[in-house]
């Protein structure tokens, strides 16, 4: 029992930060949602397509966290150090990067989406929340480098002071209170950005007081030493190494769904808000599910990092456990009241939101039924990421979502193109997707990749 809780005081603050996150997502779209349907349907695309792009280099960043917790592991601060001025350094490089993938949004949407004014709305959405990459990518460093630490208490102070931010700015933003002009979807985007750059500037002032507090004590000790002038060179490309699979990870996972959402898009529009919306609440459950898997790849960088494999798999089995005691109880919740929760985007046209609520009990229903699979999936990647074994996640997903599901989804709409129907195909690609990341845990083969 004890271990489990060990892993809970963790992961408790990194679940929290996550579900932080999207409840903030959620109450952008609620706000959205009361804007106008039209602002609704577009949110969703949009946001993917811009976490396609800017959630590949996050990832990359990202994974500098996975060095943080190996060298903490191995009790060698000076390299902790390291790790993270060289995510530091490729979140900057990767913010100016990033621009350069704005037209192309507009390329996508004006391409696939139908209606003037809903490629209008998802454009001006994506190109804000893709221009703050740099914002995204800064405060990732900083919060990987707490996260590898363990220390995640701080991450989430930070981090729900920020979305606090993004929520008291969306009113002012979205309606134009306060005197201040009504930028509708825009507004929203906006305060997200600024939510960011406040969270980046934050962590990043108390990282540098770690580090300073670090080294004054190791110097005191004899233990701190000299940093060799290639280390951080050296980091970066290490961290490119096993970072780019964990963004190819993300990416593909990312742009899978992206597709799907382009294909319940030509349901109807009914059809496709409503999915919109059971997606939001999906993301706010699973939320959590996020923060045990960042948890369990901080848990198996620090065991491999002091040598111990047991405790580093123990720790993968453990977190997917107790990440799978957590999503049943949300999920009973969630089908329980569904009614009153899916209210929140319904329309005010009673016939409307009757059908409305109809649809997105049936979604919520099968939503249920692949999050148990997507748990253990989501969680043992982490641990997988954590130990290095980034290329395995990154070809099975490319195998899983393009090879499986995607041609899966496309015979669906050809044939019988409900709704329903396409959802489930998600259940059958999660299920999969679970199976093959277990029996590779399992297995064991990532105990001999060498991070450091």
């Amino acid at each position: 029992m004890k271990a489990y809780l060990d892993i809970l005081k963790l992961v408790w603050p990194l679940a929290l930060g996550m579900v932080n996150n999207a409840l903030m997502q959620f109450i952008d779209r609620a706000f959205l949602a009361r804007e106008s349907l039209e602002s609704l349907e577009a949110v969703l695309p949009a946001s993917m397509l811009s976490l396609i792009i800017v959630g590949f280099f996050q990832a990359v960043v990202a994974y500098s966290g996975t060095f943080v917790a190996t060298y903490h592991g191995a009790g060698n601060c000076r390299m902790c150090e390291s790790s993270y001025r060289a995510g530091t350094a490729l979140a900057i490089v990767f913010g100016f990067l990033v621009l350069a993938f704005i037209p192309l949004g507009g390329f996508i949407f004006e391409t696939f989406s139908i209606g003037e004014e809903l490629i209008k709305r998802e454009k001006e959405y994506y190109s804000i929340c893709t221009a703050a990459g740099i914002f995204i990518f800064g405060q990732m460093a900083a919060q990987a480098y707490f996260t590898g630490k363990g220390k995640t208490k701080a991450v989430f102070a930070v981090n729900l002071i920020g979305n606090i931010i993004n929520i008291a700015l969306d009113p002012l933003l979205i309606f134009g209170w306060c005197g201040l002009p009504a930028l509708g979807i825009s507004g929203a985007a906006l305060a997200t950005s600024l939510a960011l750059a406040f969270q980046w500037i934050i962590l990043a002032v108390l990282a540098e007081a770690d580090i300073r507090k670090e080294r004054a004590a190791q110097t005191v000790n004899g233990k701190w030493g000299q940093t060799p002038e290639d280390s951080l060179k050296s980091v970066m490309w290490r961290i490119l190494r096993y970072g780019i699979p964990s963004g190819g990870y993300s990416t593909l996972n990312l742009i899978s769904f992206t597709v799907f959402v382009f294909f319940t898009g030509r349901v109807g529009h009914l059809e496709a808000a409503v999915s919109n919306a059971c997606f939001a609440i999906n993301y706010l459950l699973f939320a959590p599910i996020e923060g045990f898997a960042l948890g369990a790849a901080t848990l198996v960088g620090q065991a491999k990092g002091a040598g111990d494999m047991v405790a580093a798999e123990r720790a993968g089995w453990r977190t997917a456990i107790l990440a799978t005691i957590l999503t049943a109880i949300l999920l009973s919740g969630t089908l329980l009241f569904n009614k009153p929760i899916l209210s929140i985007f319904a329309p005010d046209d009673p016939k409307l939101a009757a059908d409305f609520i109809s649809l997105g009990f049936t979604l919520l229903i099968l939503m249920a039924a692949w999050q148990i699979f997507e748990v253990f999936d989501t969680v043992l990647s982490g641990a997988l990421k954590g130990a290095g074994d980034t290329g395995f996640v990154m070809w099975w997903m490319l195998i899983g979502a393009f090879f499986l599901w995607l041609p899966l989804v496309a015979a669906v709409s050809y044939f019988h193109n409900t709704m329903p129907m396409l959802w489930a195909t998600i259940v059958f690609e999660v299920a999969v997707l679970c199976v093959g990341t277990i029996l590779r845990w399992k297995r064991g083969g990532w105990k001999k990749i060498n991070l450091t």
